[in-house]
């Protein structure tokens, strides 16, 4: 080989080399502007890990969540980068959540990310007799559908009641699980609770899965949510991966493929 041309070769591996590492560190800056541009403002992917909000959402579920459903807020920010900025009562474009919405939240007092429905509206009052929910001191109708049973996602076996619930001013049902009316936790009861007054700026929650639900209700609970605290609406099922085992006696949920919430 030329003593000259070796040069120039390595010369011109290198400048390609070079030229391919630009591209790619441009590439991935502005896919990662793209994305955390969209998550942010328009919608982002969840995933459901614990049976609170059964039998709508199952341990598993991927669901996307509409960020712009309640404005944006510090909590809007993906990658948990809302605990690095000041705290801030302040919402762009706020709304406030309907009655009966799947919302996503962070729990005040430890910043996780949770799930519930949303029960009660500033001005609200809220409570629970005997198993059954009043709002405003009416009681919110419900019909019973049948009884199902179903290991969770720790090996336990459980009967529910499952029951269709009508929130007023709400156009259609959804359904809820009861282990019974008088079902009695640690220290308190799911099934009587409250009254509850909801305060200017936040709403109360709770899970479907009415007896086995860490919600507003629960003295060691997220409590009432302030409206910044809100991330989005839940919209739509993706998918899910986990996937129980069929087995005799127990209900055993089919696939999820792109279902509406």
């Amino acid at each position: 080989m030329d003593k000259d041309t070796a040069p120039t070769q390595k010369n011109r591996v290198l400048q390609t080399m070079r030229t391919e590492i630009i591209e790619w560190v441009n590439f991935l800056a502005v896919f990662l502007v793209g994305f955390f541009l969209f998550t942010t403002v328009l919608y982002a992917l969840f995933y459901i890990p614990s049976g609170s909000m059964r039998p709508n959402l199952e341990v598993g579920d991927r669901f996307v969540t509409s960020k712009w459903a309640y404005g944006w807020s510090r909590y809007s920010l993906p990658w948990g980068l809302a605990r690095i900025l000041p705290s801030s009562d302040k919402r762009l474009f706020g709304r406030l959540p309907r009655r009966g919405d799947v919302a996503v939240f962070v729990n005040p007092h430890n910043n996780l990310v949770m799930i519930k429905r949303v029960v009660g509206l500033p001005g609200d009052v809220i409570e629970t007799r005997g198993g059954h929910l009043y709002i405003n001191d009416r009681m919110v109708s419900r019909t019973f559908l049948r009884l199902a049973r179903y290991r969770d996602h720790h090996g336990q076996i459980h009967t529910a009641q499952v029951y269709t619930e009508k929130f007023p001013g709400t156009q259609r049902p959804h359904t809820i699980y009861e282990f019974s009316d008088h079902y009695t936790l640690a220290g308190w009861s799911p099934d009587d609770s409250g009254p509850f007054t909801i305060e200017d700026g936040h709403v109360f929650m709770m899970g479907d899965n009415r007896d086995n639900s860490n919600d507003s209700r629960a003295p060691d609970g997220p409590g009432q949510i302030p409206l910044e605290n809100l991330v989005g609406r839940a919209r739509t099922v993706l998918f899910t991966i986990a996937r129980c085992r069929h087995e005799i006696g127990l209900d055993c949920p089919k696939p999820r493929l792109w279902r509406a919430l």
